[in-house]
């Protein structure tokens, strides 16, 4: 069993400690944003590999984190875990133009084609894929890490931590100085939260990126794709955009209530970094793909240790 550390408590750095506390490890997870306050907080958390490489490892980790959100998303009566806030959704990604079936094909069971299109669309599929309650997750994964004897702690590093086994670095953009790594750089993203508007499916166009995903009680709707930008300031004149494009797709939003705004820094990064370097383990660089390589980046961690 070794001692271990966790920097980062945003989906990646808390799947990375569950999976490494039910491998026997002792895991202590340190950050400087709490698990709310990071940016998987603002996810609209729609399974989807977006702004993250190289393909094959993508595809890979994203296809094992799709079994596993799958899984808890399915009745407790099957062993689910209602109370983790994943539920399976089907939806539809639309294009301006004919495409062949996207990179990460054999990630998910199915994927159809649809001839039913928004007006100005002409080609589009159709798949289930997890949806995930963000605030209700990181609370459920938080949850999962103390029960399972780890902790969780607020902590602001200048370097990464010594005193431990290993270090597993899930930072983030955070990399850029405990990694001392300057190719990641942030991606920003801004998405409104509106009402419920009686919607059950989601819908997706990358050009946009514009993309529209029903949960419980609201409607993230986003977004935009800004590299280099720092500002966390919600943009009216975005926000304005982003409802425009969304409502091509959902006409309903046009009347929804705007519940409030948000930004997010995806990070970004020309390739995940996952490997070991001595006492190191770097897993960062996810850009906006957090969520959907989550399980499988950490079972590649567990695996390094």
């Amino acid at each position: 069993m070794a001692r271990i550390i966790v920097v980062g408590a945003g989906v990646v750095g808390l799947s990375c400690a569950v999976r490494l506390l039910e491998a026997g490890h002792r895991v202590d997870v340190v950050a400087r944003d709490l698990p709310r306050e990071t940016t998987s907080a603002v996810a609209a958390a729609l399974w989807y590999p977006y702004r993250a490489l190289p393909q094959d490892r993508v595809t890979r980790w994203a296809a094992t984190s799709y079994a596993v959100f799958d899984a808890l998303a399915a009745p407790v009566e099957y062993a689910g875990s209602p109370e983790a806030g994943v539920r399976m959704v089907h939806g539809t990604e639309v294009f301006t133009a004919r495409q062949p079936d996207p990179w990460w094909r054999t990630a998910v069971p199915r994927l159809d084609r649809v001839t039913d299109l928004p007006a100005g669309y002409v080609d589009g599929w159709t798949f289930a894929t997890p949806v995930v309650e963000m605030p209700v997750y990181l609370d459920w994964l938080t949850g999962q890490v103390e029960s399972l004897g780890g902790t969780v702690t607020r902590l602001n590093l200048r370097a990464l931590p010594e005193g431990a086994d290993l270090v597993v670095n899930c930072s983030g953009l955070g990399a850029r100085l405990l990694g001392a790594d300057r190719t990641v750089v942030p991606v920003r993203g801004q998405v409104v939260y509106v009402e419920q508007v009686g919607l059950d499916r989601w819908w997706l166009d990358g050009e946009g990126p514009t993309y529209v995903v029903p949960r419980e009680h609201d409607v993230v709707v986003g977004g935009t794709d800004e590299q280099g930008d720092w500002s966390r300031t919600p943009s009216p004149e975005a926000a304005a955009d982003i409802l425009q494009r969304a409502s091509r797709l959902v006409p309903a939003l046009r009347e929804a209530k705007v519940l409030r705004h948000k930004v997010g820094l995806r990070p970004v990064r020309p390739a995940v970094r996952l490997e070991r370097a001595g006492r190191v383990i770097h897993c960062y660089g996810h850009g906006g793909a957090g969520v959907t390589l989550s399980w499988g980046a950490a079972d590649e961690v567990v695996g390094l240790v």
